[in-house]
Parts: structure tokens; sequence; C-alpha cells
């Protein structure tokens, strides 16, 4: 019996404007795209482009950072404290150093997942200070 491949859906369209909610799914997305773009096969785990991108040397965890550093940009933009844009700086660097080590650091990097660890924190952020953005965390039904 052969497996089939999913179909392939049409990519969303992420929204531009400045208002919170566009800004929050423009961040899910990225984050969506950075940890959790492709399964591997056999197992329910997800790898994304940071992931991906170590295996470039010196220039790949450059790029995954440099994406990452997009989400604090957003968190900037949302008049988060200097503290959480901090801590989010913090994560986004050591996500960096782990990349930098050639191909074994792909490993530490999967589990680390910086971007994911910095969605939560704007998460809590939009959640407090803008409630009507809150939406019900569930997996996509498959």
């Amino acid at each position: 019996m052969a497996i089939r491949p999913e179909p392939l859906r049409p990519a969303p369209r992420v929204p531009t404007g400045r208002d919170p909610q566009s800004i929050r799914q423009r961040i899910e997305a990225l984050e969506q795209m950075l940890e959790g773009l492709v399964a591997i096969p056999g197992t329910n785990k997800r790898v994304g482009l940071d992931v991906i991108l170590d295996f470039v040397p010196g220039v790949g965890p450059t790029v995954a950072a440099a994406l990452g550093a997009y989400l604090a940009w957003e968190a900037r933009n949302l008049g988060m404290s200097r503290w959480q844009i901090t801590r989010m700086g913090g994560n986004i660097g050591v996500d960096w150093v782990l990349g930098l080590i050639p191909i074994v650091g792909a490993i530490p990097d999967y589990f680390f997942r910086s971007n994911t660890r910095n969605l939560r924190i704007i998460k809590r952020h939009l959640d407090k200070h803008h409630p009507g953005t809150r939406t019900i965390d569930a997996p996509p039904r498959r």
C-alpha cells in the first residue's frame, strides 16, 4: 500500500497591517515557517528553516537569527518592555551560537526552539494588553 503525500495547499495570506491582530498573524506565520515547516518522516516531529539553515555553515545560522530578530522587532513595535525584548534577544543569541557549531549544531537548535519561546513571550503580552487578538491555540486538524 503506497503512502499518498498531502496535497499542496495555497499559502495563507499574511496581513500587512500594523494593528495587533495583523502582527499576531504575521509572527505566528513566521514562527511556523522557522520552527515547523516540514514533518520528519516516520514521526510527528517538525523542523523548520531554523534547523535546516544550520546545515549551511556560518551563513545559515546568521540568516536564521536575522529572521528570528524580526520577531523582536515586531515586539518592539508593539511597545513591549525592554526586559522582554532583551529576553528575546538572549534567546536569539543562544540559538545563533548553537547553530554556529558545524552540522552538530542543528541538534541542540532543534530542541531549543528560540522562535517558539519568543512567540510565547509576545503572545503573553498581546493577551494581556490586546485581549481582542486572543485566539484558541489548538493543533491543526489533519
